[in-house]
């Protein structure tokens, strides 16, 4: 069974920058795309970025300047830097994960609330 445990959330001020770290357990890392979504106070769910395994990532385009993604195969793990943070960033960031292949994401972690004060 996979499970996912992100980390990594805080408070900060804007203009800072954070890094969440979710750790990868329960299967062959290397066969699933990975990825980071957010969710704020009385809004939908956004894909933040993915990475397959030997890819480059994916990003939504208001966020590709400022946030980067990379994951360590060898760690099972994904992180997700994200850098000049706004107040509009404060969400729960949940890491994602799917077979290589499938549509939805399948497996998700509990979440970590990024809170950006201005």
């Amino acid at each position: 069974q996979v499970q996912l445990v992100e980390s990594g959330g805080a408070s900060v001020q804007a203009g800072g920058s954070l890094r969440l770290s979710c750790q990868f357990s329960g299967s062959s890392f290397s066969l699933f795309t990975m990825a980071w979504h957010r969710q704020a106070p009385g809004k939908q769910r956004e894909l933040v970025a993915a990475r397959a395994s030997g890819g480059s990532a994916y990003y939504a385009d208001s966020l590709k300047d400022r946030f980067s993604m990379s994951r360590d195969n060898r760690l099972n793990t994904v992180h997700l830097q994200m850098n000049s943070l706004k107040p509009e960033d404060t969400a729960v960031y949940y890491c994602a994960a799917k077979f290589r292949g499938e549509g939805d994401y399948k497996y998700w972690g509990q979440g970590t609330q990024v809170t950006v004060s201005s």
